[in-house]
């Protein structure tokens, strides 16, 4: 570990410029923190200081953990096999931005990441005057708080406070998600990665309530992944309706009459939708926020390929070794071609 930390800084002299640095510094040193902070989980279940509740959640993600691997063929390491507690909500807020009249994200380029659509900073008020300097240059922002992330197998991520208090099912579809990240991870596509590790984490949360879990849980989940589904259609749609919109060639002025007027579109057909999930309001502070380009990037990004992989998953006969090798082929490939391969398997 300490060669990883020697070798990661020793690039941030070769970045340049002091916003980069200020900003290669900050994760740098929110990395160490969350690491020194980790200890074995085995460790705090021996300790009498720690409440039993939390033992309790500690125990849960330990079988999560040990189910990832055994049945979900996910990488078997130290991850999740530590706890971290952070004193703060989130362990990043990621700040997304895109330009007034378009719905692609401003990309940043790391040296082991790539390029992705968004910036994660460890402090939020870091993370919002990020956002602020970005909407001072015109652009839409949107700063989200995240509970969870993965250092890509370059570190053991521990379980953290941000999410060990999550219902079971919730814990393991994220614990499954990050784990996914590991497995398969393209540099500078964002959209294949968060599509692939979405479809593990659907696919391993089943199988986790099948073993599991009892009805009502599975219900529960059910309906939870109906609502999210058309939730997350909704904004497919309105993100093809701006895309287009954003193509034609207006003055300024009346652009930004259109799309207010389509975002106002888009949030009418959401209380239509919300009335049809008999009370259920979790989306309600999303759209509080004020939607605007950048947060319907955030969502582009973690699930326009989901219906493809999963209809691969499927022709693999949901065998998830196979999927997985599979999906290595896809990234092995041109991003161009590896695009083009994924809308061709919904044709078939």
């Amino acid at each position: 570990m300490r060669i990883r930390w020697f070798l990661l800084a020793a690039l941030l002299p070769l970045l340049g410029g002091c916003a980069t640095l200020g900003y290669y510094s900050q994760a740098v040193r929110g990395q160490i923190d969350l690491l020194r902070r980790a200890t074995p989980i085995e460790q705090e279940l021996a300790s009498a200081s720690v409440p039993e509740a939390l033992k309790a959640k500690l125990r849960a993600a330990l079988r999560i953990r040990e189910f990832a691997s055994r049945e979900l063929a996910l990488p078997d390491n130290g991850s999740f096999r530590s706890y971290a507690d952070l004193g703060r909500p989130y362990v990043l807020w990621n700040v997304f931005a895109a330009p007034e009249f378009s719905i692609d994200p401003v990309t940043s380029c790391f040296p082991i990441a790539g390029c992705v659509g968004y910036r994660g900073y460890f402090g939020e008020a870091d993370a919002q005057a990020a956002g602020a300097a970005r909407r001072e240059r015109g652009y839409d922002v949107f700063v989200g708080g995240v509970p969870a992330y993965s250092t890509l197998g370059w570190f053991d991520d521990p379980v953290l406070s941000t999410f060990i208090r999550y219902p079971e099912v919730e814990l393991a579809r994220l614990m499954f998600h990050e784990l996914a990240h590991q497995l398969v991870y393209v540099r500078d596509d964002t959209r294949f990665n968060e599509s692939f590790a979405v479809t593990v984490e659907r696919a391993g949360v089943e199988r986790w309530l099948a073993q599991n879990g009892n009805d009502q849980e599975r219900a529960s989940y059910a309906r939870l992944r109906a609502i999210r589904r058309g939730f997350v259609a909704l904004l497919v749609k309105y993100q093809a309706i701006l895309a287009q919109y954003y193509r034609q060639d207006l003055p300024a002025d009346e652009m930004r009459v259109g799309k207010a007027q389509r975002f106002a579109q888009m949030e009418e057909e959401y209380r239509a939708l919300k009335a049809s999930w008999g009370g259920f309001a979790g989306y309600d502070r999303w759209f509080a926020g004020k939607p605007n380009n950048a947060t319907l990037a955030s969502v582009a990004l973690y699930n326009e390929f989901v219906p493809a992989f999963t209809a691969l998953l499927a022709r693999e006969g949901g065998d998830l070794p196979r999927f997985y090798a599979a999906v290595k082929q896809l990234a092995k490939l041109p991003k161009d071609e590896r695009d083009a391969r994924l809308r061709a398997v919904l044709k078939n």
